[in-house]
């Protein structure tokens, strides 16, 4: 069903900064100029490598019929998927402005201007710094036509455990919460917290996208309950069916 979306009066002014805040890479005057050098050639290794094994990646995709439908009823996905899958996440998605949600922290700024390379926006802010300014700004792309997105466990875990940031955005914008999972045939399995799994070059990918999810601006904490275990068990089958096909 169609849902409508009420989108807050905002002029082009505000608008442009908004992209310009998301799109742009963070001031790094407060680093030291050891710690700037280090984290701008971060930025490059990083990008290299990741798009040096993710460009020979052969794909296949389910579900994208998901998001062709949450386009065709006029709202924006909100992205959800396990920190995982964030390296092959990273590649399938760029280029597309989806905006993400990055910690206000030096370890994030490694990452966070790897993932503008790739053509993503960053909001600044996490579950314990800076996220409920993160969450609004996140809201304001969403009803400007800039996706989101969540590594619905993260930044620290626990592993598999849906986070009910992508709910609560849902709930409070009127925008479809997407889930999905990626898995390659062949990888390398980081001993971190996430289990990040890096792909073997030249192995195969899969991208399985679940159906939209919506929460109703009326809902009762009850049913917000209801709709966290419904993301919840979406992204647990999505992720067995990335072990089955492996398999």
């Amino acid at each position: 069903m169609k849902r409508r979306t009420v989108r807050p009066m905002i002029d082009e002014r505000d608008i442009e900064q908004l992209r310009e805040r998301v799109y742009s890479f963070a001031d790094l005057e407060s680093y030291t100029v050891k710690e700037r050098l280090m984290i701008r050639a971060a930025d490059v290794v990083f990008y290299s490598l990741l798009g040096a094994i993710c460009s020979t990646l052969q794909w296949e995709v389910r579900g994208r019929e998901s998001l062709d439908l949450i386009f065709s009823n006029g709202h924006q996905p909100i992205y959800t998927f396990w920190h995982v899958c964030i390296v092959m996440a990273t590649w399938f998605w760029r280029n597309r402005g989806i905006v993400v949600m990055s910690s206000a922290s030096r370890d994030a700024e490694y990452t966070g201007r790897v993932i503008q390379r790739f053509g993503y926006g960053t909001a600044r802010g996490s579950a314990t710094r800076g996220g409920g300014r993160a969450m609004a700004e996140m809201a304001q792309c969403l009803q400007n036509e800039m996706g989101v997105a969540f590594t619905i466990d993260g930044p620290r875990g626990p592993v598999y455990v849906a986070k009910p940031g992508a709910v609560t955005l849902a709930k409070h914008t009127g925008h479809a919460i997407l889930p999905f999972h990626i898995a390659a045939s062949k990888y390398i399995e980081l001993p971190s917290w996430d289990r990040l799994q890096i792909p073997m070059p030249y192995s195969s990918a899969i991208c399985l996208i679940g159906e939209p999810i919506y929460v109703a601006r009326d809902s009762t904490s009850s049913e917000v309950a209801a709709t966290q275990e419904m993301l919840q068990s979406a992204l647990d089958n999505l992720r067995k069916e990335g072990v089955a096909w492996r398999a």
